[in-house]
């Protein structure tokens, strides 16, 4: 069997997780590792933060605090944020010496084996200060979509763009200055040299691939493709190991697989392994599939540079799923730290129990298109398909407690049988769907409340109640370890008879809405 490696990249460590952020990857992955795990798979599931990003800069700039300070606050608050809603990454990627030995070196084997190309490229330039402005420094129009935003990974279209190809690029932190185009010599991946490779690569993809990030890919292929920079003209990041472009630091948005491949290191150490290095897991030879949850803005980084320079390098896997998600807004419109449009994971944690805080945002998801969070829709959804239902269940089973073993019918085990094909369609990594998850956990919860039981029945009731926990307690995961002595899945049910207990009740909310 394979062991799968379930990676939901971190965040750009200028700021806490927002319910945006945990309504999207981060839950997904958790989700999906779950069950996975108790599906019998072997399941390493790594997360962290991004910490050379010069979004922090800019966020520092605003916020009157030096970036290192910034950034290591950050990953605490994330770290909090996740705990808060039972999200449980076995390995956590923090900023250190370990990890920028890694990041280097995985450069300077790229270097070593002659795949980066030193080549002028146009940068937006300040003359009064004499700063190059890359990603978070400089902002303009998108040349794909037009949308107005910084260099880098365009929130609309996905699409990378590069800082000289902005239309009429401005400062970020000093948009009045006037700005200009100078060449400055780099080190880039050349992207078009690996046509070929990605072309046949992402067609393997396509049948998996959500709708936003397949048409990205197919735009992004039907023209040339970029020379991608690895290093560039700016002093926040890591600094470049190659005398040719001294006083550089690396291009934070192409150190995606060293991330990666640091991330699954944490996540096996954390498990009791010892690997000889942190790419260990990511050899071909080494068994292991590589399962990704991104925003769908991040599928540039991760997809097609990711690739290109594992097949670069060679004798590595590639990642076999991308499992992307659109954007969840806050009473409809985005959330944004800085105008205070944002709701944190902790807050709402302090307020509503994590099961219905998981079950709400895995059924309002932004799985193919933007969502919507409300907290009164919060209230009315969690009480309605899902407290009331479950506690009226609960007291249905808790009525039967007692009275010793009851028969299981053949009719039960194959009706236990479709309940454990529905789940398992929804939580396959191909097809992964937080939103069918949450509708099939819906619809099984509510047949199960329908169900008028009777003593000819009841162990067939008792019996289905405890496979749908099963199947429900990659999400209700408090609910799971307080009614199940183990969260197995099992491959097909096959009791003969079931020992009814008493099943715990789901707290309501104090709080009522319309």
């Amino acid at each position: 069997m394979k062991r799968t490696l379930v990676i939901a990249p971190g965040p750009t460590a200028n700021g806490d997780l927002h319910l945006g952020h945990l309504a999207g990857p981060f839950l997904a992955a958790d989700v999906c590792a779950r069950y996975a795990r108790a599906a019998g798979g072997d399941v390493l599931f790594g997360s962290g933060v991004h910490s050379t990003q010069n979004y922090i800069v800019t966020t520092a700039r605003r916020l009157g605090v030096a970036p290192e300070e910034l950034r290591t606050r950050s990953a605490g608050q994330v770290e909090e944020t996740l705990a808060a809603a039972g999200i449980e990454p076995d390995g956590f990627v923090r900023f250190g010496d370990r990890y920028v030995k890694t990041v280097r070196h995985f450069f300077e084997r790229l270097h070593s084996r002659g795949e980066l190309r030193l080549r002028e490229v146009q940068f937006p330039y300040v003359p009064r200060t004499g700063e190059f402005l890359t990603d978070a420094y400089v902002r303009g129009g998108c040349p794909v979509c037009l949308a107005d935003g910084c260099a880098g990974l365009c929130e609309n279209c996905g699409h990378w763009i590069a800082s000289g190809d902005l239309i009429a690029p401005r400062s970020a932190l000093h948009p009045d200055d006037p700005v200009e185009l100078r060449g400055h010599q780099v080190l880039v991946l050349p992207l078009e040299e690996h046509r070929a490779a990605l072309t046949a690569y992402f067609a393997r993809q396509s049948a998996t691939m959500r709708p936003r990030l397949a048409q990205m890919i197919e735009e992004v292929l039907s023209r040339p493709l970029p020379d991608y920079p690895l290093t560039l003209p700016i002093a926040w990041g890591i600094p470049a190991p190659f005398p040719e472009v001294a006083g550089q630091v690396l291009y934070a948005d192409a150190e995606t697989v060293a991330w990666s491949m640091h991330c699954t290191a944490l996540a096996a150490e954390h498990r009791g392994e010892v690997l000889a290095s942190d790419d260990e897991l990511w050899f071909a030879d080494a068994g292991s599939r590589v399962v990704y949850f991104f925003g769908s803005d991040a599928g540039f980084a991760f997809a097609v540079v990711g690739a290109a320079m594992l097949m670069a390098l060679g004798g590595y896997t590639l990642p076999e799923h991308f499992v992307t998600n659109e954007f969840y807004e806050l009473d409809h419109d985005k959330f944004s730290t800085s105008r205070g449009h944002v709701v944190t994971g902790r807050e709402l944690a302090a307020e509503v129990p994590r099961d219905l805080i998981r079950f709400y945002l895995a059924a309002t998801g932004p799985d193919f298109q933007r969502t919507n969070f409300t907290r009164a829709a919060l209230d009315h959804v969690t009480e309605t398909r899902l407290v009331r239902p479950w506690n009226r269940v609960a007291d249905k089973v808790s009525g039967w407690a007692g009275q010793g073993p009851l028969p299981v019918s053949e009719r039960s085990r194959a009706a236990a049988s479709l309940m454990l094909e529905r789940f398992a369609a929804a939580y396959d990594v191909r097809r992964f769907s937080l939103t069918s998850v949450a509708f099939t956990l819906s619809e099984q919860l509510a047949r199960l409340d329908r169900w008028e039981v009777g003593p000819t029945d009841a162990g067939d009731f008792c019996h289905e109640v405890d496979v749908f926990l099963r199947c429900a307690a990659p999400v209700l995961i408090d609910l799971g370890r307080e009614a199940l002595p183990d969260t197995a899945v099992p491959a097909r049910p096959d009791a003969a008879q079931v020992t009814p207990v008493r099943l715990p009740r789901l707290a309501g909310l104090a709080r009522t809405g319309p």
